[in-house]
């Protein structure tokens, strides 16, 4: 994992302040403290703050030039695949380890597509100066990150937002509320910054004289979906085992120690299986996160995980003191609001894991790509629960609201709770309703009720699909959105604040290729979830954790809002500050505030996202909106 940035002008024109660059480093220091390159020409500047993985040797150290020093790359990430190119251009004049310089050769013969063939989490910059041209390109799933601003005539890009707030600092995109306020985060590739985009995973950008141009090498709601009908569950459950096992053995791949993060739930415990297969167990550290509140705490089964595959184990205690901590430092360190609470024990899982390990292991994507969450039972159960008479559903959804709000960790009756609430909705809103922040429009301040885009889209993979296959377009959803704007973006920015690499072999290409090409009752069957995936971790996992209920790490939001952040909550949120700001309702959230206190706790998530928003605002634009 890297710091990437950079300053160019296709134009030819010198940079307007190449004193910028500076301040771009130093924003992104945290995420490369072992070294820093930079190559400049009057109109380009390409900077790399690097932590060394591969080749630790400060000769590899970036951005790395070919030959003739006119063509420069920068990456931020993992080549899984960098072996294999080397072995196809083997007269190339290598001079380190590392993956890194082996786009170069990949580039020179085939141009910007060449990027297609990389695998890996990765963020790409190539300066070529023969043709002042920058190629810009992200990893599939959108593991690492990588943003970019137009500014007077110069292209900027960063690895973080607040890498592109010097010079003059853009003001915020109101259309954005909209996902924030019914999601919970943007969609691809809008930010919460005027004129700052992502560049989208999946994709290679091309900028030069000529123009702009992007290529979608990747798109898995095109993917070839043919079915693994000529296979019985059995074979795939094997051939499943075999490719993550494969991902699991490049990933660990490093000149440095490796971790994984592990919660003793089906996913985690299967890659530390198989990473105790490929390493000496006494070497491989697992970590674990602990809660006072003994309905969160997840710390007793990671730790028989951990004592059945001999790891050497860490724990680190989320305390209610520990997660406020962890919030300040995410509110004034990242230039974007992350709602998912999980920021903050992935942040004290983070901190105590580099003291042991430079890279860890993690599961994200299972969920999404074999089908874990609750929420695709919900869409299976919805149609049977909407074919009952309308007064028995009444009755039913009257009992069930009526049952009391607990402060636990994703307890039946908030599960049934929200499912009762929109199981009536068409499945696309329904979908919404319960894996977004469950807040409407009735929260938008009134002059901004028509902003477009709200409320957000949803886009459909494939309109033509028969009925009863919802489960399987909410899971692509899902991978194009939840995962990839909400989870990794958490998962990356926690990480990097401590220079800690994460990786995930579930987001291999091969595992997400094979995923995608499964039918839906291999991922979810009857009440099962994950059911492929269980049988594939037999071989490797007793009953006891393959057959675990999914918990997730989860955080006492509820509590924090009503106990240690109740100040911050009645400040931040205060109606005066939203009058002001003109962005929210002041009176619905007034009365969103007064409920939750109440114990009304149905709609913690949007609240929360609501408090994270306003702690963005008060530090990033103190002076307004903008």
């Amino acid at each position: 994992m890297c710091g990437i940035y950079g300053m160019v002008s296709v134009s030819g024109r010198p940079i307007a302040h190449p004193e910028h660059a500076d301040a771009m480093r130093r924003s992104l220091a945290h995420r490369g403290p072992d070294g820093h390159g930079c190559m400049s020409r009057p109109y380009a500047i390409v900077g790399v703050n690097r932590l060394r993985i591969m080749d630790r040797r400060p000769e590899a150290d970036q951005p790395l030039a070919d030959t003739g020093g006119r063509v420069w790359v920068a990456v931020n990430g993992e080549i899984y695949n960098a072996p294999d190119i080397r072995r196809r251009f083997p007269d190339y004049p290598y001079r380190t380890r590392g993956d890194t310089e082996a786009v170069l050769p990949l580039y020179l013969a085939r141009g910007p597509e060449a990027l297609s063939e990389l695998e890996g989490m990765f963020a790409v910059a190539i300066w070529d100066d023969r043709t002042r041209t920058l190629t810009l390109a992200r990893d599939r799933a959108g593991e690492k990150p990588l943003f970019i601003r137009e500014l007077n005539g110069e292209t900027w890009f960063a690895s973080e937002i607040q890498a592109l707030l010097n010079g003059s600092r853009p003001s915020l995109d109101r259309a954005v509320l909209a996902d924030i306020v019914r999601l919970g985060y943007p969609l691809e590739p809008r930010t919460m910054w005027e004129g700052i985009t992502r560049v989208e995973s999946g994709t290679i950008v091309t900028i030069g004289p000529e123009g702009s141009r992007a290529i979608r090498y990747w798109d898995p709601l095109t993917e070839d979906r043919a079915r693994h009908t000529a296979h019985g569950a059995r074979d795939s459950a094997t051939e499943l085992g075999a490719l993550l096992h494969r991902s699991v053995r490049k990933q660990l791949v490093a000149d440095v120690p490796v971790g994984v993060f592990t919660s003793g739930g089906l996913d985690s415990s299967l890659i530390v299986a198989m990473a105790a297969k490929e390493m000496d167990p006494g070497q491989l550290h697992t970590f674990a996160v602990r809660f006072p509140e003994a309905s969160y705490d997840e710390g007793p089964f990671a730790r028989d995980v951990a004592t059945r595959f001999g790891t050497r184990h860490v724990e680190a205690e989320a305390s209610p003191a520990a997660l406020c901590q962890a919030l300040d430092r995410i509110r004034s360190s990242v230039a974007e609001p992350i709602s998912d609470p999980a920021v903050l024990p992935t942040l004290i899982l983070a901190t105590a894991a580099k003291s042991h390990v430079c890279v860890v292991l993690s599961g994200e994507g299972a969920d999404e790509l074999f089908g874990g969450y609750p929420t695709y039972l919900g869409h299976k159960l919805a149609p049977w629960f909407n074919r009952l008479p309308a007064p028995v559903r009444r009755l039913v959804a009257g009992a069930i609201n009526r049952l009391p709000s607990s402060y636990g960790k994703v307890t039946p009756e908030f599960l049934l709770k929200r499912f009762v609430a929109s199981a009536e909705l068409p499945w696309q809103e329904r979908h919404v309703e319960w894996f977004g922040t469950g807040l409407g429009t009735e929260m938008v301040a009134p002059a901004l009720a028509d902003s477009p885009g709200f409320p957000p889209g949803l886009v459909v993979p494939d309109p033509g699909r028969q009925p009863g296959v919802q489960a399987s377009d909410a899971m692509h959803w899902d991978y194009s959105s939840y995962l990839r704007d909400l989870m990794l973006a958490k998962n990356d920015r926690a990480t990097s604040l401590v220079a800690l690499e994460a990786r995930a072999p579930f987001l291999d290409t091969a595992v997400t290729q094979f995923a995608f090409g499964l039918p839906d009752d291999f991922k979810v069957r009857g009440l099962t979830t994950k059911w492929l995936l269980r049988r594939a971790a037999r071989a490797w996992l007793p009953a006891s954790i393959v057959n675990r209920r999914k918990r997730g790490l989860s955080v006492p939001v509820a509590a924090l809002l009503n106990g240690a952040l109740s100040s911050a909550v009645d400040r931040v949120l205060a109606p005066d500050r939203l009058k002001r700001q003109g962005l929210l309702n002041p009176g619905p959230v007034s009365q969103l505030v007064a409920e939750h206190r109440r114990g009304r706790l149905t709609l913690t998530r949007g609240l929360w996202t609501l408090f994270v928003l306003g702690l963005w605002m008060e530090h990033w634009m103190p002076e307004g909106t903008g």
